[in-house]
């Protein structure tokens, strides 16, 4: 896997129809919620990502059974048998840490090690430990190993998180739904991916309201049950391919996708000049006209511009006319692309939060390594709209989030291969 590649010959124009992978950021919290239910749990449109193959790695080592098909996982959880996780399967994904949450809640301990992933800048675990330790765990962090406890089981409280982290939120949910009495995270994070996990943990018999919203109230349950769930369609993935389809002046559908997931991005392609209808789970993007530029994108926690779609749709602004501006918000290291987009002729001007990109006429193809998942998938973008051949290294990264990415976009008429 290190040493395959992507070879992307730029300059043809998307144009077909796509149906969106199940969403990467929904399915991780989920299939770990999955260990804390009673018999069999099914989950349909499950992703096939490195990503989900490293969640069914943990699980199967800490006793579950796990199957994989056709986009459908099957999880028993009853041979759970073991609370710790190995550092070697900790560090294959940066939201492993969820596993604190649903290992507490299955098992009223874990042991674990920090995560892995994308190399984005620190990540403190921090609002994690204090949030389990409101809730009763005592929790021993040495030596890189972290062990929570909690012998008489974990007790409702009201946790006010000083920042909307998605992650937090998650773990949070994850050990209460299955604690003594009422929990109530006040400043919880409120993106879609969120509601899809209340939803799964809701048809399992928990009690949870108000996720989306920025208070989230869990009654805590003595059981939870298996259930067949649905994983929602990945919004990034849909923003990945609106990108392509603008980066080579495109025209593309993509179905499977409910538009309400776009809001925040879709009004960004309409700045650039992309015609783009909804209908029915669909969403039409018409990109033939010259592009250009928008005023200010500043990445927000949802329902603002999610920091998973900035260098997606700053790799389409290198080639709009006029100056965009970029302010990232949520990791400090998240324009590490930058150096492969200007080495492909991409006028960028970085100074700390702010990226300020002058468009070009031309992009031109070039030999780039993907830096994190994200900055892959635009390395990818700029590349399908550049001038001759465009060579990707560490494609590992885009694996992890990306489903078939050459096959989808192959499909829409894109000169790519892996080799």
């Amino acid at each position: 896997m290190q040493n395959q590649k992507l070879v992307i010959e730029g300059g043809h124009k998307l144009s077909g129809e796509v149906r969106v992978q199940g969403a990467k950021n929904s399915s991780l919290p989920i299939i770990a919620a999955s260990l804390m239910c009673q018999g069999e749990t099914v989950l349909k449109n499950c992703p096939a990502l490195s990503d989900t193959y490293a969640s069914c790695r943990i699980l199967t080592h800490l006793g579950c059974e796990c199957r994989f098909s056709g986009n459908t996982l099957t999880v028993k959880p009853d041979g759970l048998n073991s609370y710790e996780i190995p550092d070697d399967l900790m560090h294959e994904m940066r939201s492993s840490i969820i596993y604190m949450g649903a290992l507490l809640g299955a098992c009223g301990k874990c042991c674990l090690s920090f995560p892995g992933g994308c190399e984005l800048g620190p990540r403190p675990i921090d609002m994690h430990l204090s949030a389990m330790k409101k809730m009763g765990a005592s929790v021993k962090d040495e030596f890189g190993i972290i062990e929570c406890m909690a012998d008489k089981g974990l007790h409702g409280t009201k946790i006010t998180l000083r920042y909307p982290s998605v992650g937090t939120t998650e773990n949070i949910i994850l050990a209460a739904v299955k604690a003594k009495g009422e929990t109530i995270i006040v400043n919880a994070a409120r993106e879609p991916e969120i509601v899809d996990l209340a939803l799964f943990l809701n048809k399992c018999g928990g009690k949870i309201k108000g996720a989306g919203n920025s208070t989230v109230v869990i009654e805590g349950v003595e059981k939870l049950h298996g259930c067949m769930h649905y994983i929602m369609p990945d919004r990034i993935a849909a923003a990945t391919y609106i990108s392509a389809a603008a980066s080579t002046n495109g025209e593309i559908n993509i179905i499977g996708i409910d538009s309400n997931l776009c809001d925040s991005f879709i009004s960004v392609f309409e700045q650039m000049g992309c015609n783009v209808y909804i209908y029915d789970g669909c969403i039409y993007v018409n990109a033939k006209k010259t592009l250009k530029s928008v005023n200010k994108i500043i990445t927000m926690p949802h329902p603002g511009f999610p920091t998973d779609a900035q260098a997606i749709v700053m790799a389409v602004l290198c080639k709009a006319e006029g100056n965009s501006i970029f302010e990232e918000n949520i990791f400090e290291n998240r324009y590490r692309h930058v150096d492969a987009l200007v080495k492909m002729g991409a006028d960028i001007k970085v100074i700390g939060k702010v990226a300020v990109i002058n468009g070009v006429k031309k992009l031109y193809g070039a030999k780039v390594s993907a830096t994190d998942l994200r900055g892959g998938a635009a390395m990818a973008v700029a590349g399908l709209g550049a001038e001759g051949t465009t060579e990707i290294s560490d494609i590992s990264h885009i694996d992890r989030g990306y489903e078939n990415f050459e096959s989808v976009i192959a499909s829409m008429g894109g000169k790519i291969k892996r080799i």
